[in-house]
């Protein structure tokens, strides 16, 4: 049972990044405008988000995809975290509180799925493991 547990938190997790990165990807440089703009009155230069927009989607993609593979599950898992800590620091700092929740509940199950790792045995990792 709790593979399965497991394996459903990983899936909808990996859903939400992989979704994510899918649907910016194909207009990356609209989604770097968007981005760049809603930082133009903030505290963080145009030279760290400009570059920082147009990495966050590759980072959604590939991240949502290994954990949708279950291949190098924990250090994907550790790389969500990260990119959602990032996140919710520039959210803080455009005031977009209403974004936090959200950020705060993918932090939550990247977390919770690291102090799980041992369940993750439906994945690519555990066949090549054998």
């Amino acid at each position: 049972m709790e593979t399965t547990s497991f394996l459903l938190l990983r899936i909808a997790i990996a859903i939400s990044m992989f979704g994510h990165g899918l649907i910016r990807l194909p207009k990356l440089v609209t989604f770097s405008n968007w981005m760049t703009s809603s930082f133009e009155n903030s505290m963080l230069p145009k030279i760290i988000v400009t570059p920082f927009s147009y990495i966050l989607p590759i980072a959604e993609f590939s991240i949502g995809t290994l954990l949708l593979l279950g291949l190098f599950t924990k250090p994907s898992l550790i790389a969500g975290a990260v990119v959602m800590l990032i996140l919710l620091f520039g959210t803080s700092m455009i005031e977009n509180w209403e974004a936090i929740p959200s950020q705060l509940i993918h932090i939550a199950f990247f977390t919770l799925l690291l102090h799980f790792i041992d369940y993750n045995s439906w994945a690519v990792d555990t066949l090549i493991k054998k």
